[in-house]
């Protein structure tokens, strides 16, 4: 039997550009350092012209027939070509799906809570996927599940776009929520603090403690004193 790796050692990615000498090909068609067509020329020759400018013969096009190649410095270009890959990762905009599950028969306070996490995740820009499960008898009520789904989207309108209509999946109906144009334009207001929370109760004063019977202590005038 054999024994299992420990670690899963893959072999870097090789670099399968042909450059210089690895070009095998009689010929080639050439492009100078300036991006001008020099035509078709024997790969020594297209070789010995990159040479003599210091820079690399480079297979750009190794499908073509003749394949070409053009004369430019390899590693600059790799560099260049690692750079702009680097920046368009970073401007490439990455999407999340979260996902919230709700009952039937949820009381509101569950469902505020569960409302203020769907807010939190539509305002970082994140998918939600909104699911109801059913258990038992709720099964023979499918409307109640649509009825709090349609209720969560039309709370959540100005924050939140139904990209997929309620459907049932089994013994769960699900609906897939997606950020509103606002919200990714960073132009949707946001939530009111303390939204799905109870509201604050008054502050209690402290009172003096008395004993049980005795009466309310009387107030004192400026001319008793």
């Amino acid at each position: 039997m054999p024994v299992p790796r420990r670690f899963d050692r893959q072999p870097p990615e090789r670099d399968t550009t042909r450059i210089n000498e690895r070009i095998r090909v009689p010929e080639v068609r050439l492009v100078d350092d300036t991006g001008q067509q020099v035509g078709i020329m024997k790969t020594p020759d297209a070789l010995r012209y990159a040479q003599e400018r210091d820079l690399d013969l480079v297979e750009v096009a190794p499908e073509a027939k003749p394949p070409v190649c053009r004369v430019l410095d390899y590693s600059k270009y790799k560099y260049e070509q690692a750079q702009k890959l680097k920046a368009a990762r970073k401007h490439q905009t990455q999407i999340n799906v979260r996902e919230i599950k709700f009952r039937p028969k949820i009381a509101q306070h569950d469902y505020d809570t569960k409302k203020g996490h769907v807010i939190r995740f539509l305002s970082g820009k994140d998918k939600v996927k909104v699911t109801i499960m059913f258990r038992g008898r709720e099964m023979a009520h499918p409307e109640r599940g649509e009825q709090l789904l349609n209720r969560l989207a039309d709370e959540l309108g100005e924050l939140a776009v139904v990209e997929q209509r309620p459907q049932q999946d089994g013994r769960n109906m699900v609906m897939m929520l997606a950020p509103s144009k606002a919200v990714a334009n960073d132009e949707a207001p946001a939530p009111a603090e303390g939204d799905g929370d109870e509201a604050p109760q008054p502050r209690k004063t402290p009172q003096q403690h008395r004993e049980p019977g005795s009466a309310e202590p009387a107030e004192i005038s400026p001319e008793q004193i």
